[in-house]
């Protein structure tokens, strides 16, 4: 597609390198495929160290990594403001070196806004694409409220009140955007998180991840406080000691704060050999782990931010055609349907109750990965969000007109 006058988007992301950060990588190559002109400030990481590049047709900015905060107001004030000064510097760059018409600011933090407002005196329109409810993520790691949780709520009201459009990841944070963010219902757009069918491929994977075990559950994805890596090492022990399915193996793929956690939890349980951590993975080597696997388990813990969000790991997992145990969510529910079985709330006994009858019933598991597929090439691969993508931006150039 060819526009009149060029379209300038500069795309911000604070908490994963780019192209890392999947859905912003899909979002920055879907637009650049449909004639705008992307530019991209991240932080280094995870192999991505370069400052400047440019890749498939996109400009990318990076900036020297922060120490990530996991507790404790100063070490998250060290890390965002951190972020923000090389945000600000670099936008000044991207500038000068390419212009850009539009802010594209993704969530964590919601302090991105305040670029947003920098340029809005030289008609740039701020849009937010909001991928974590931050009030809810801080009192999932924290378990309480308080001060700094009134903070981010003042915080989030602001994104929205400078964002000219919004775009959710879901229905869940499409009403937050209406109700809590007073957004109108036609400037926000629900653009799900997918993998892209074309290249996410079901096949065999490395059968040595399976360390000749006849059933493997896979997970995948970050390894933190609020993921619920607790419960699945307490639901894998019940399931091998008292439910005597022995011929198991777990696959844990991905990285995190906690990971030392719980591969000590494991080892003080005794369930090593149950277990393997293969570190972060990506591309076709995390295809090669998680194709290897039978079952895809997802324990994220019923709280509210959980049960509002979309997981990107139960996607992943119905595009690999793998059967899915996890709690009962909302919105695990909203993406998954059929596909899964559902654990009561954050009981981990019954999390091994529904992995061991998916064990003893391989037909029906095996028809479930089927429908999970199915389910995301009919209504949730990222085809499907592509047009609301585009949508979105539409709207936020017609309001800049």
């Amino acid at each position: 597609m060819q526009f009149k006058d060029p379209r300038r988007v500069l795309i911000v992301v604070e908490n994963l390198p780019v192209p890392l950060d999947r859905r912003v990588w899909l979002e920055a190559t879907s637009l650049t495929e449909a004639g705008y002109q992307v530019s991209v400030i991240c932080p280094m990481g995870r192999g991505w160290t370069k400052a400047r590049e440019e890749i498939d047709g996109v400009q990318i900015y990076r900036y020297p990594e922060p120490v990530e905060a996991h507790s404790g107001a100063v070490a998250y004030a060290r890390e965002y403001l951190h972020a923000l000064w090389h945000m600000f510097r670099l936008a000044r760059v991207v500038r000068r070196e390419h212009g850009f018409d539009v802010i594209h600011g993704c969530n964590p933090p919601d302090l991105i806004f305040l670029l947003g407002l920098r340029y809005r005196m030289s008609g740039v329109r701020y849009l937010f694409d909001h991928h974590d409810v931050c009030p809810e993520l801080f009192e999932a790691k924290f378990n309480k409220r308080g001060l700094l949780y009134r903070i981010m709520l003042i915080w989030e009201r602001m994104t929205f009140a400078v964002a000219d459009v919004s775009m959710a990841t879901n229905e869940s944070f499409r009403q937050i955007a209406i109700r809590r963010g007073k957004m109108q219902p036609e400037d926000v757009f629900v653009i799900r998180s997918a993998p892209k069918v074309e290249t996410f491929l079901p096949g065999p994977g490395n059968r040595d991840y399976r360390r000749g075990a006849s059933t493997v559950m896979g997970y995948v994805g970050v390894i933190g406080q609020q993921e619920g890596m607790d419960l699945l090492v307490q639901a894998a022990e019940h399931l091998i000691r008292k439910l005597d399915k022995r011929d198991v193996h777990f696959v844990i793929v991905g990285f995190g704060p906690t990971l030392e956690e719980v591969r000590a939890d494991v080892a003080g349980r005794g369930l090593e050999r149950y277990f393997t951590f293969t570190g972060a993975l990506f591309g076709d080597d995390m295809l090669a782990a998680l194709n290897a696997v039978d079952i895809g388990v997802s324990p994220d813990p019923k709280n509210a931010m959980n049960d509002i969000s979309t997981m990107n790991k139960v996607m992943e997992y119905m595009t690999l055609e793998k059967p899915v145990v996890q709690f009962d969510l909302t919105e695990g529910r909203a993406s998954a349907g059929d596909a899964s079985l559902y654990a009561r709330a954050n009981d981990p006994v019954d999390f091994a109750t529904k992995i061991a009858w998916l064990i003893d019933n391989p037909a029906e598991a095996q028809q479930m990965g089927k429908m999970g597929r199915q389910r995301v090439l009919d209504t949730l691969s990222w085809q499907h969000s592509v047009p609301q993508l585009l949508a979105a931006y539409a709207r936020v150039f017609d309001k800049r007109r």
